[in-house]
């Protein structure tokens, strides 16, 4: 992949999801949700006595995660569905970079629009709660917690990737972020475990919310938490890499 492939790769991408509506307004729904979130929160005085603010200001962080993991599988189910595919790959024939300028489109935008998002969410919320609750510390969680929304990202693209149809790709993705932690409960003393292992786990640990308790999401850390979901993300991207070479399309 040489580095004119991938700009001009990357160009065509541009140009594909600043065209498609459901694209724009998904990303716009994810990077919006956090500060509503942040101020109904504090209105509604629903944060807990146990909680911190920045785990209270964030509590909308959850779903606008999900969103984010659409956006990813949106980015090429759209294609396969409406058949561009065959144009995008007959435009950039060397698959890996399509895939890569997907990517890096995905991530990129979801990183820059979550941090300063879920930034003003905490600063709406610091401002409008009671000095009786915790601060958090929010750096460098938020850093973290942008960089879940891109992760999220990436693994929806590549569940997106693998399924190559929206509505399968869809559920399947926000079954990976959700029900580990619904599930977990009824397993017992394995609830850590599986409920560690998501997306949402390793995001409210970040975001130091009260319900990130060692029972119920395990004993590792926030950070080695980000670490573990990013690796098995990478993985999927390698493998949804490697059958976008061997399938036809």
């Amino acid at each position: 992949m040489t580095a004119t492939t991938f700009r001009r790769a990357l160009a065509y991408e541009w140009i594909k999801f600043r065209s498609v509506r459901s694209l724009v307004w998904t990303t716009v729904a994810a990077a919006a949700l956090p500060v509503p979130g942040a101020a109904f929160v504090a209105a509604t005085g629903s944060l807990q006595t146990d909680d911190t603010v920045l785990g209270g200001s964030l509590t909308f962080s959850v779903p606008a995660l999900m969103l984010a993991a659409v956006l990813g599988a949106l980015v090429v189910c759209g294609e396969y569905g409406s058949g561009t595919i065959r144009v995008t790959l007959a435009a950039v024939p060397r698959r890996g970079t399509v895939l890569a300028a997907k990517a890096t489109l995905v991530a990129a935008p979801l990183y820059a629009l979550a941090l300063p998002a879920t930034t003003a969410a905490y600063l709406v919320g610091d401002a409008m709660l009671g000095e009786e609750y915790a601060q958090g510390e929010p750096m460098p969680a938020l850093l973290g917690v942008a960089a879940a929304f891109s992760v999220a990202g990436l693994l929806g693209l590549a569940v997106g990737t693998l399924l190559r149809h929206s509505a399968g790709a869809i559920t399947a993705v926000l079954a990976l972020l959700l029900l580990p932690s619904m599930l977990g409960p009824l397993l017992g003393d394995a609830e850590r475990w599986v409920a560690g292992v998501s997306p949402t786990a390793a995001l409210e640990k970040l975001i130091q919310t009260s319900d990130a308790t060692a029972d119920a999401v395990g004993s590792l850390s926030a950070w080695p938490s980000l670490l573990l979901v990013t690796g098995y993300t990478t993985l999927a991207l390698l493998v949804a890499t490697a059958l976008l070479h061997r399938r036809d399309v």
